[in-house]
């Protein structure tokens, strides 16, 4: 099984194969500077996998791929189901290696979610189920690769998903008072800043240029939510649940914004 520590969730560029890069294609936007399609490298990875232009990605104009985390499954994929034999090496394996990548990553995902919520005190009248679920996708996460390419996870986030939500319930509870949601709600631009947003249901919610300076996010659940150019400057994000640091790198903020513990501050945030 693989090991589920945060480490392990995160992607390690090192170990992997560059898949993200290759698997994964990409139209030119504001995000991408150039058209790529699935399967064919970037014109930015080098012989050994890594990124050649990785510190300069955003003034390069390739800001996607800096709001972008596999949660691991980039080396899963790479050094477990592929047993460390690149494309490169055995290049009639390309086409089911970037077939099994994104299945992958959805599983980690779902393990990234599970991890936490078994690490939330507040729930502990629900760890048994969690653990459970969570060895479950652990298996699937070691089939075959010809298992993993045709694996359907909608089904396995539909057995998930009732669980993080009733760990969302109980975790925001505890922020005080009676837990409100604003369940996938387009706020896209709104003015919330300052906003007391404590233990607010989040999930999936359309946070995108939205004014949230200064707001109380404390112990709000933001699974999915498009924080995208919202502004989090002096925002109180701690104990916010199901968080990634995906969703933080595609938001704004500043030396002041207070960020759940084990979340980097990203590197395009002001310093003041």
């Amino acid at each position: 099984m693989p090991d589920t520590r945060e480490s392990a969730l995160r992607g390690d560029c090192a170990q992997c194969f560059g898949l993200c890069c290759v698997a994964l294609p990409f139209a030119k936007s504001a995000d991408f500077a150039v058209d790529k399609s699935a399967g064919d490298p970037c014109r930015n990875l080098q012989d050994d996998f890594r990124c050649g232009i990785h510190t300069r990605l955003r003034p390069s104009g390739f800001q996607g791929c800096t709001v972008y985390d596999c949660f691991g499954a980039g080396q899963r994929v790479s050094q477990v189901t592929f047993g460390g034999v690149s494309w490169r090496e055995a290049p009639e394996t390309a086409r089911q290696m970037y077939e099994v990548f994104p299945v992958m990553r959805q599983l980690h995902e779902l393990l990234r979610y599970l991890t936490e919520a078994l690490e939330r005190p507040a729930a502990r009248r629900l760890h048994g189920e969690l653990r459970t679920a969570l060895g479950r996708v652990e298996a699937l996460t070691a089939l075959p690769a010809a298992e993993l390419e045709k694996l359907d996870v909608g089904p396995v986030r539909a057995e998930v998903n009732p669980l993080l939500l009733r760990t969302s319930e109980l975790v925001r509870t505890t922020a005080g008072g009676k837990p409100r949601g604003r369940r996938g709600a387009d706020l896209i631009g709104k003015r919330l800043r300052g906003a007391r947003l404590r233990g607010m249901d989040l999930r999936g919610a359309l946070l995108i240029a939205a004014d949230l300076t200064d707001a109380d996010l404390t112990l709000a659940d933001l699974i999915g939510a498009d924080l995208r150019d919202a502004d989090l400057s002096g925002a109180v994000l701690t104990g916010a649940l199901f968080l990634t640091q995906p969703q933080l790198n595609s938001a704004r903020g500043d030396a002041k914004t207070v960020l759940p513990e084990g979340f980097d501050r990203p590197a395009h945030w002001t310093a003041s």
